[in-house]
């Protein structure tokens, strides 16, 4: 079975309808071999707020050094995000397997009229995925209610009802107190139940749960929100004895409270520490929850479905200072339209919008809800990427762009940020053909389209009417365009790959301008991707005109090459006068090693050993950067004069984005599972390009959130960082593919072991280490970092002399 026949099989689910009780999930897993009774779980339930505090919770375990499952839903793009380990998605390959091994008992029940629904299927893949990676705790967000979830077949060790309004009534109960008394169910035998609830709610959640620890406001567990500082919101939780002071991604008083649950929970079921909590919870991001994606004008994303949501929505976005709202709404068919529309923040211009799911409600009946409830112009728009445009068009720099009443809604708005344009090189036939595959094309077109990839080829995911209309066009230009075998699929995005000359995607993208279907927003990411048509940048970079060489200067005792030899001030900067010299473009410096097995430097003492050839450096003809992974060794390195941040670590420390921002430098963020390199860990990767341009893809967002353009958000793929050799070569290979970032290209392979699968031994790297650089340079580097200055600055000269000799003085 391949991954798309998998897919198709778990998505056909669909068809049958969600239903009460958790009998079909227990004899699923029991074909299984009953998975769940081997794992510990948390099980989240709540009207609001069960996502954000899931991932808190996930992220915080996961601080403390334990293997944390996250199973949550709906997804935003990929099936597989439902399902994560350490906050890595589930791989295609178990997603495979584990659809081979339970066809044959779902053909089985479906013969007799008791198939397994889609979230049941999913419910129990999540289940047999922890097991199988012998997770220390799973997290599972409950679906619908509490009792008869499908979730509900473990016996959880811990257990919250986060908030409870009124929702799903024809199922759950007509009143708050009914539909509490579901959730409640959802209480653990030997613990008490979490629970931020309050009045008629709490009153039922006791009689079911019998003893509970409450989280707010003059509750067991106190929660404190300090209000936004910048993009962050001030917390303060106190316990009978523990107190946490932090700041959290997610903005608002309801995520503080959320943040309360998620530390009881916590503290309930491992030794987390103080500092476990505060770096945990801060670096709990959660995309489609009040997510700001823009802030000239301020954009806002945010998944709220039901009333309840929507008024916290509104008190979030009144600590913003904004002239005029502009709000885009879709929501599903079964929600209080008017009561949605009415719990909006008051809003100047709306526009209804359709999401592409058989469950959404009509764009003119969500508009005739909103006319309602305000004297506002109020328009429709039959996809949400139009819809966005549309907002954003009208929208001036100092207003309000709000996208709300669904998470199928912030999905498709999210696109416009988070949709990776990943140009592919194709060379050959054989190169073409894996390139389809790679895309879930089935195998016989894989087959008849393998020749026509020999140019310009561009990979991403649509939706499957998009991907229509593309494949329409594009044939009708003498182009061509592969369409995932998850086409039969009307409401999940599918991979696409797109095949056609430069002219002919430039006629493509003007036949698309105006288009429906949110085509027109696509017409412009086509043209940036492929650089058509568009602007130059102000910005004068040492990348700006050409690869940028980087050169390494350790001041550390131990790292892998050159450790100790420049602890030093006066020899630090004899080394960086020589590579200056040499003709290096940036200096590097770093006081941490972050070779494998290399013990952590305190930041006060990585500041002692930075700091000071700083100083020296900085009135230097260089650009100067700070190789660290704190943010307070990056604050006072900028302020004794570098110009640039490199992050090993990818953003781990909250802060460091901030800083980047605040000081407006560019700051390189690398891709690593882990920092330091763990030298026994045994990294799975489905396509190793593939899954760096997705985890760095939100790592640039979190950066561009802060404020950075993406001319200053240097993406590095982490060679040598958990990859194999083998994996290594092909990061050098297929490194063109990171321009889907829209962000620079660092690569750092300067005397690393991935030379020694050519037999290169760790004092013999220096001549691999140059070919390295050139075949970097031809393959789009914007900078190579490097030991061996002179040489290897002679090895970039050559491949861009090789591009334009004029740059040399050529005639």
């Amino acid at each position: 079975m391949e991954f798309h026949e998998a897919a198709n099989f778990l998505f056909e689910l669909r068809r049958f309808a969600s239903r009460p009780g958790t009998d079909a999930t227990r004899d699923l897993l029991s074909a299984l071999g009953d998975p769940h009774e081997r794992i510990d779980c948390v099980q989240i339930a709540g009207s609001n707020g069960k996502g954000s505090t899931a991932r808190m919770v996930e992220r915080t375990l996961r601080e403390a050094g334990l293997d944390v499952g996250l199973y949550t839903s709906p997804h935003l793009d990929d099936v597989r995000e439902r399902i994560r380990v350490n906050g890595r998605k589930i791989p295609e390959a178990a997603l495979v397997e584990y659809a081979e091994t339970v066809e044959p008992y779902v053909t089985e029940q479906g013969a007799v009229g008791e198939s397994p629904t889609f979230f049941e299927t999913l419910t129990a893949l999540a289940l047999w995925e922890f097991d199988r990676r012998n997770v220390d705790i799973a997290v599972l967000e409950v679906g619908i209610g509490g009792k008869y979830d499908a979730t509900s077949v473990v016996d959880p060790i811990a257990s919250t009802v986060t908030s409870v309004t009124l929702e799903h009534t024809d199922i759950l109960g007509d009143t708050v107190a009914e539909i509490a008394t579901d959730k409640a169910h959802v209480a653990p035998d030997d613990a008490p139940l979490v629970t931020a609830t309050t009045g008629d709610a709490l009153a039922a959640v006791r009689e079911v749960a019998g003893d509970v620890v409450t989280v707010g406001d003059d509750a067991d567990v106190s929660v404190t929100y300090r209000g936004r500082d910048g993009l962050e919101g001030a917390v303060t939780v106190e316990g009978p004895d523990w107190t946490v002071d932090t700041h959290l991604p997610l903005l608002g008083a309801h995520q503080a409270t959320n943040a309360g649950v998620a530390a009881t929970l916590c503290r309930q079921v491992a030794d987390v520490s103080s500092a476990d909590l505060e770096r945990g919870l801060r670096n709990a991001h959660w995309p489609g929850r009040f997510e700001v994606m823009g802030e000239d004008p301020l954009v806002v994303l945010d998944g709220a479905h039901n009333p309840g949501g929507i008024e916290r929505v509104a008190e979030t976005l009144d600590t913003f200072d904004y002239d005029d709202l502009h709000v885009v709404v879709g929501a599903m068919v079964d929600k209080d339209h008017e009561r949605i529309a009415a719990a909006l923040p008051a809003f100047d211009r709306a526009i209804a919008c359709h999401p592409n799911i058989g469950r959404a409600e009509s764009a003119e009946v969500v508009a005739a809800a909103l006319r309602t409830t305000a004297d506002a112009t109020v328009e429709t728009r039959s996809d949400v990427a139009g819809a966005l445009g549309m907002a954003l068009d009208a929208a001036g720099p100092d207003d309000a762009v709000l996208v709300t009443g669904s998470l199928y809604a912030v999905r498709e708005a999210r696109t416009r940020w988070a949709r990776p344009m990943v140009p592919k090189r194709i060379d050959s036939i054989p190169e073409a053909r894996r390139t389809l595959e790679a895309a879930h094309v089935t195998e016989a077109g894989a087959w008849r389209m393998r020749g026509k990839g020999v140019h310009r080829v561009l990979r991403t995911r649509v939706q499957p009417r998009q991907a229509q209309y593309l494949k329409e066009e594009l044939l009708s230009l003498g182009g061509e365009c592969a369409i995932s075998g998850l086409n039969d699929q009307d409401e999940e995005n599918v991979d696409i790959v797109m095949m056609a000359t430069m002219a002919q995607f430039k006629r493509l993208a003007d036949k698309l301008d105006g288009q429906p279907y949110g085509l027109s927003t696509f017409a412009d990411e086509l043209r940036g991707a492929l650089d058509i048509q568009q602007p130059t940048t102000d910005h004068d970079y040492p990348w700006s005109d050409g690869t940028a060489v980087m050169g390494i200067l350790n001041i550390t005792p131990d790292s892998f090459h050159d450790g100790g030899e420049y602890n030093a001030v006066e020899d630090a900067v004899g080394r960086a006068e020589a590579m200056i010299e040499a003709g290096v473009d940036i200096l590097d410096i770093g006081g941490e090693s972050t070779r494998p097995g290399a013990d952590v430097v305190p930041a006060e003492a990585e500041r002692e050993r930075v700091v000071p050839v700083v100083e020296a450096l900085a009135d230097h003809d260089v650009a100067l950067s700070v190789d660290t992974r704190k943010a307070s060794v990056a604050r006072a390195a900028l302020d004794a004069g570098a110009d640039i941040l490199n992050d090993v670590s990818g953003l781990a420390d909250p802060e460091m984005r901030l800083v980047a921002a605040e000081y407006d430098v560019p700051v390189v963020v690398m891709h690593s599972i882990e920092v330091p390199v763990d030298p026994d860990s045994d990294i799975h990767y489905d396509d190793v390009v593939t899954d760096c341009i997705d985890a760095l893809t939100e790592r640039v967002l979190l950066a561009e959130k802060a404020g950075l353009d993406r001319e200053q958000i240097v993406v590095d793929p982490g060679v040598g960082f958990g990859k194999s050799a083998a994996e290594s070569f092909e990061l050098l290979d297929r490194l063109d593919e990171f321009q889907a970032l829209g962000c620079p290209v660092l690569v750092g392979h300067s005397h690393k072991s991935l030379f020694g699968l050519i037999g290169q031994d760790a004092d013999e790297r220096e001549h691999a280490t140059v070919a390295a650089t050139a075949l970097a340079t031809e393959r789009g580097a914007d900078i190579v970092r490097v030991h061996d200055v002179p040489e290897n600055v002679a090895a970039v000269n050559v491949v861009e002399a090789a591009d334009d000799p004029s740059r040399f003085g050529a005639e």
